[in-house]
Protein backbone atom coordinates (compact mmCIF):
# COMPACT_ATOMS: atom_id res chain seq x y z
CA UNK A 1 0.00 0.00 0.00
CA UNK A 2 0.72 3.73 -0.69
CA UNK A 3 0.24 7.22 0.64
CA UNK A 4 0.16 9.70 -1.59
CA UNK A 5 0.35 13.04 0.72
CA UNK A 6 -0.78 16.25 -1.28
CA UNK A 7 -0.19 19.52 1.13
CA UNK A 8 -2.39 21.72 -0.59
CA UNK A 9 -2.66 25.59 -0.36
CA UNK A 10 -5.35 27.59 -1.24
CA UNK A 11 -6.37 31.13 -2.70
CA UNK A 12 -7.53 33.19 1.00
CA UNK A 13 -11.33 33.33 0.99
CA UNK A 14 -12.01 30.19 -0.63
CA UNK A 15 -12.36 27.74 1.78
CA UNK A 16 -15.67 26.38 1.67
CA UNK A 17 -15.85 26.16 -2.30
CA UNK A 18 -12.67 24.59 -1.95
CA UNK A 19 -14.41 21.81 0.79
CA UNK A 20 -17.17 21.10 -1.46
CA UNK A 21 -14.45 20.97 -4.25
CA UNK A 22 -12.36 18.74 -3.30
CA UNK A 23 -14.79 16.15 -1.63
CA UNK A 24 -16.80 16.21 -4.88
CA UNK A 25 -12.99 15.69 -7.06
CA UNK A 26 -12.02 12.78 -4.60
CA UNK A 27 -15.79 10.95 -5.67
CA UNK A 28 -16.53 11.65 -9.25
CA UNK A 29 -12.48 11.54 -10.37
CA UNK A 30 -10.40 9.27 -7.95
CA UNK A 31 -12.50 6.87 -6.24
CA UNK A 32 -13.16 4.76 -8.98
CA UNK A 33 -9.08 4.86 -10.24
CA UNK A 34 -6.92 1.48 -10.63
CA UNK A 35 -5.93 1.11 -7.04
CA UNK A 36 -7.79 3.56 -5.31
CA UNK A 37 -8.10 2.44 -1.65
CA UNK A 38 -9.25 5.26 0.38
CA UNK A 39 -8.52 9.24 1.31
CA UNK A 40 -8.62 11.46 4.16
CA UNK A 41 -8.95 14.97 4.09
CA UNK A 42 -7.66 17.57 6.83
CA UNK A 43 -7.60 21.11 7.33
CA UNK A 44 -5.17 23.23 9.15
CA UNK A 45 -6.64 24.76 12.21
CA UNK A 46 -4.01 27.35 12.30
CA UNK A 47 -3.69 28.20 8.40
CA UNK A 48 -7.09 28.16 7.17
CA UNK A 49 -6.12 28.40 3.08
CA UNK A 50 -3.60 24.51 4.00
CA UNK A 51 -4.62 21.19 3.28
CA UNK A 52 -3.65 17.82 3.81
CA UNK A 53 -4.95 15.39 1.30
CA UNK A 54 -3.95 11.76 2.08
CA UNK A 55 -5.16 9.09 -0.43
CA UNK A 56 -4.41 5.26 -0.23
CA UNK A 57 -3.46 3.22 -3.35
CA UNK A 58 -2.55 -0.85 -4.16
CA UNK A 59 0.73 0.61 -5.94
CA UNK A 60 2.71 3.73 -6.84
CA UNK A 61 2.15 3.03 -10.30
CA UNK A 62 -1.56 3.06 -9.80
CA UNK A 63 -1.04 7.16 -9.00
CA UNK A 64 1.92 7.92 -11.20
CA UNK A 65 0.56 6.39 -14.28
CA UNK A 66 -2.97 4.80 -14.07
CA UNK A 67 -4.38 8.24 -12.73
CA UNK A 68 -2.34 10.63 -14.08
CA UNK A 69 -2.59 9.43 -17.42
CA UNK A 70 -5.96 9.45 -17.17
CA UNK A 71 -8.78 11.59 -18.09
CA UNK A 72 -9.93 11.11 -14.73
CA UNK A 73 -6.82 13.25 -13.88
CA UNK A 74 -7.68 16.21 -15.80
CA UNK A 75 -11.11 16.36 -14.08
CA UNK A 76 -9.65 16.96 -10.75
CA UNK A 77 -7.41 19.15 -11.54
CA UNK A 78 -10.38 21.04 -13.75
CA UNK A 79 -12.28 20.93 -10.17
CA UNK A 80 -10.12 21.57 -7.66
CA UNK A 81 -7.22 23.40 -9.85
CA UNK A 82 -8.70 26.72 -10.01
CA UNK A 83 -8.40 27.20 -5.93
CA UNK A 84 -5.06 26.60 -6.05
CA UNK A 85 -2.48 29.51 -4.53
CA UNK A 86 0.45 27.24 -5.43
CA UNK A 87 0.91 23.98 -7.13
CA UNK A 88 0.76 21.39 -4.33
CA UNK A 89 3.60 19.46 -2.76
CA UNK A 90 3.36 15.51 -3.22
CA UNK A 91 4.97 12.65 -2.09
CA UNK A 92 4.84 8.73 -1.56
CA UNK A 93 5.38 7.24 1.60
CA UNK A 94 5.25 3.41 2.59
CA UNK A 95 4.13 2.70 5.92
CA UNK A 96 7.09 1.67 8.61
CA UNK A 97 4.39 0.93 11.77
CA UNK A 98 1.66 1.55 13.38
CA UNK A 99 -0.59 1.63 16.14
CA UNK A 100 -2.50 -1.27 16.80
Amino acid sequence: MILELADIRILPGKQADFDIAIKRGVALAISNATGFRGYKINKSVESPERYVLMIYWETLENHTVDFRESAAFQEWRALVGPFFASAPVVEHFTLLAKSD
